[in-house]
């Protein structure tokens, strides 16, 4: 039943998704096209499906009966996660950093909607999720249960990514896209040809932090490439931090593109491309690919 479950679940996902081509006024001829990945699912969007597809596959195949994941209280992972485990009758617990239980955020409402069971965890109890002692807090806490890491980033999630390669109607000289937990940047690279240089944009403070991620990721593929980089200049004050430019930046495009982007990924990615063409730093007639990654249900107004 479950097979079944997820043979649907798969079949309603708008794949491929589009490459959208944009238009930028004075920076110059390189064309640029976004990849719509908010467009496969209105909840399940961008690189969220992407990452948790092999993994849903893997707890399908192996009788997973229950999943545990963890994130912040706006999380586009769990929220996907959550839906997804609806779907596929899995049962869901999502731990939570902090405590929302007098004021639950829109994702949280749907999580409780969808029957995962929300466990709130204090701040400083969510920052030892790497530690081996928190795993076995988890393994006596939920015995019997599967783990997905924060963000979906596992390992099997490159799979996932690098499908989505696959997809391109064109090849690309540049490839951009926003980077958190690094998983999304090590499947586009380990899939990308060596003439296409992979550009991420840390949407969080963590210069060091975040090639460690995704070159983490790399080393256990034995993925070797070197033609990426990340850009550590857009972040906005950190993760979920924004600013008053970028904010207009966010309102703006969305108006003239009619494209729905939010402050935390894909405006900040947007952003930085934008300033990057109007500072020359592509080649004159190159093209460019900037990723779509979703992420718009974070942005909800309680």
């Amino acid at each position: 039943m479950s097979i079944q479950r997820l043979k649907a679940l798969q079949k309603i996902m708008q794949i491929p998704s589009a490459e959208t081509p944009l238009t930028f006024k004075d920076i110059g001829n390189c064309k640029v096209v976004l990849k719509r990945d908010d467009l496969i699912h209105p909840i399940v969007s961008g690189n969220k499906w992407r990452k948790l597809q092999p993994q849903l596959e893997y707890a399908v195949q192996n009788g997973v009966a229950h999943v545990v994941s963890l994130g912040g209280g706006y999380s586009n992972h769990l929220h996907a996660l959550g839906y997804c485990c609806r779907e596929l009758d899995i049962n869901c617990t999502a731990l939570i950093r902090g405590d929302y239980t007098q004021h639950l955020t829109p994702m949280l409402r749907d999580l409780n909607e969808w029957g995962v069971k929300l466990h709130y965890l204090t701040k400083r109890e969510f920052a030892e999720r790497n530690t081996s002692a928190f795993a076995d807090w988890v393994k006596h806490t939920y015995p019997d249960s599967h783990m997905i890491p924060e963000g979906g980033s596992h390992p099997l999630a490159l799979g996932g990514v690098a499908e989505a390669m696959q997809e391109l109607e064109q090849h690309y000289d540049y490839i951009i896209l926003p980077v958190a937990s690094g998983a999304t940047m090590a499947g586009i690279i380990a899939a990308s040809q060596p003439t296409t240089t992979i550009i991420g944009i840390g949407v969080l403070k963590g210069e060091g932090y975040l090639e460690g991620l995704v070159k983490r990721f790399m080393d256990e593929q034995n993925i070797t490439a070197t033609n990426w980089t990340i850009l550590h200049d857009y972040h906005c004050g950190g993760y979920a931090r924004s600013t008053p430019e970028l904010t207009a930046f966010c309102r703006q495009f969305s108006e003239q593109n009619e494209i729905d982007i939010e402050p935390v990924y894909s405006g900040k990615t947007l952003m930085a491309l934008t300033h990057l063409l109007r500072n020359h730093y592509f080649p004159d007639g190159c093209r460019i690919l900037c990723w779509h990654t979703g992420g718009l249900q974070g942005a909800r107004i309680d």
